[in-house]
């Protein structure tokens, strides 16, 4: 069973991503990928391209994003929008919804 892989947007805490890793999910946040700084729009096409679900505090941005995405008929493999929370909090809520939710890869060998 494969579960989603996350890419944690610059407004998340980068300890998150380590949290999440040593509980065996595949998370990368954008500043260890040297990403930090880019638009809304670049962090969410390199996370579809990449089959991951980007998870932000970014509601507003990203609801709006989504949209236009859908409006353009594009894809992407999921938003994870939340309001800021505490880091226990926010790794309890994304373990919940992982591990309720697997998935099959698309193309699992360009990762």
């Amino acid at each position: 069973m494969i579960y989603i892989s996350l890419l944690l947007d610059e407004d998340i805490q980068i300890a998150l991503a380590t949290a999440l890793r040593k509980r065996g999910v595949d998370a990368l946040h954008v500043q260890e990928l040297e990403r930090k700084g880019m638009t809304d729009f670049e962090q969410l096409i390199f996370a579809a391209h990449e089959q991951r679900c980007f998870v932000t505090y970014n509601v507003k941005d990203f609801v709006i994003l989504h949209n236009n995405f859908v409006n353009a008929g594009r894809e992407h493999w999921g938003i994870f929008v939340s309001k800021q929370l505490a880091i226990g909090e926010l790794l309890r809520r994304l373990l919940q919804v992982i591990q309720s939710n697997p998935v099959t890869k698309k193309n699992s060998e360009t990762r």
